[in-house]
């Protein structure tokens, strides 16, 4: 048996044939630091007409304030806010935490499934978990079955 811990931002409801767990938020959500460089500003004019020159007009032929937006790049860095690996704990996370280069080593990392939606489109569950890398790595070994039960501990297939 594995205990679970949702360290995302939201409550999680984990639909398994037919069974539907729920599980609440277990702390702050690990995050990506991001690193920012400004490129410059750009203007929207999709709602507005440009005379080519400097001024923009609305239908009405009157003038009209352009939205000017800045815009920069953003760079991924790594996980900030990561709990350390304890045994016997999966720490439900973000994909873009639990796929970071960085953290690809660890056993414990899992992200919700494919998303469940309703008919408006809205997400109302997940079908399951995905496994981090180094989830997925010890989910692949070779069985070890206890020698008490027979059956191998934290899994059940």
């Amino acid at each position: 048996m594995m205990k679970f811990l949702n360290l995302t931002p939201h409550a999680l409801t984990i639909l398994s044939g037919d069974v539907t767990t729920h599980i609440p938020c277990s702390g702050p959500a690990p995050r990506l630091g991001v690193d920012r460089e400004p490129l410059g500003e750009l203007m929207d004019t999709s709602d507005g007409h440009f005379d080519g020159g400097t001024h923009f007009y609305d239908e009405d032929g009157m003038p009209w304030p352009c939205p000017v937006f800045p815009i920069v790049r953003s760079t991924m860095g790594e996980p900030t806010g990561l709990p350390e690996p304890q045994e016997g704990v999966i720490l439900i996370v973000s994909a873009l935490v639990a796929e970071h280069p960085s953290v690809s080593h660890r056993p414990d990392l899992a992200y919700p499934g494919e998303a469940i939606r309703d008919d408006s489109g809205k997400i109302i569950g997940a079908k399951g978990l995905c496994a981090g890398p180094g989830l997925a790595v010890s989910l692949r070994e070779p069985i070890h079955m206890c020698q008490d039960c027979g059956e191998r501990p934290g899994v059940n297939p």
